[in-house]
């Protein structure tokens, strides 16, 4: 198991982390979607910009999901697809550490969803365009702003977020032993930050956000 001993130095450092948080109709991200993603990025000194959205996911809202998390189907009328919110999201995170609790789950879903517009890009021809469109200058990765005006549909410049990335569940574990629940809302509680919004994107982020400084400080 990871100590993330690194995750820490960098924090006091002053490295810039992302502490991000995804509201999903379901658990399995190759068939499920993303409906919510919020973020905060920050530094040793505090917080530097925040990140919210609402995202159509383009099918109904299941009950079972929406009963945690309190999104509904008309809430979710007439929000962005992901792909037309993943280059902010992209940008945001550029030259960032990741840090999330349970990092394989939103990190996974994050990456599927990545992959998917990826390899849809690479069957429609849209790699070829995005490059035809530089004029075959400079690299994938550079379209993280998005395409030039007329330059056809976004392309993802990679299949997966190329940060370094943390988890604060492992974490907390390590800093943190014994506990019986390390989830997110207990860790919170434990280390007395008060929840906002439960299960919602951008509070949760804070939250982990708060938790990650904490394990810092203990540590």
């Amino acid at each position: 198991m990871e100590s993330y001993d690194w995750a820490l130095d960098a924090y006091r450092d002053g490295a810039v982390f992302t502490a991000f948080d995804i509201e999903t109709t379901g658990l399995d991200p190759q068939k499920d979607q993303i409906v919510e993603l919020g973020a905060v990025k920050f530094d040793n000194r505090g917080p530097i910009s925040r990140f919210n959205v609402l995202i159509n996911p383009g099918i109904p809202m299941p009950e079972a999901a929406g009963r945690v998390n309190h999104i509904t189907d008309e809430m979710l009328a007439g929000q962005p697809s992901l792909e037309a919110v993943f280059p902010d999201f992209l940008r945001l995170v550029k030259d960032t550490v990741i840090i999330a609790h349970n990092a394989p789950f939103d990190c996974g879903f994050v990456n599927q969803k990545l992959k998917d517009s990826h390899e849809q890009a690479k069957r429609s021809g849209a790699f070829a365009a995005a490059d035809s469109a530089r004029n075959g200058q400079g690299s994938l990765l550079d379209g993280i702003d998005g395409p030039e005006r007329g330059a056809g549909p976004w392309v993802p410049p990679f299949p997966a977020l190329p940060n370094k990335i943390a988890d604060t569940l492992v974490l907390s574990r390590r800093v943190f032993p014994g506990r019986n629940s390390y989830k997110l809302q207990d860790m919170a509680a434990f280390l007395q930050i008060q929840a906002l919004s439960a299960h919602r994107a951008e509070d949760d982020a804070r939250l982990c956000m708060e938790i990650f400084i904490g394990c810092a400080k203990k540590v």
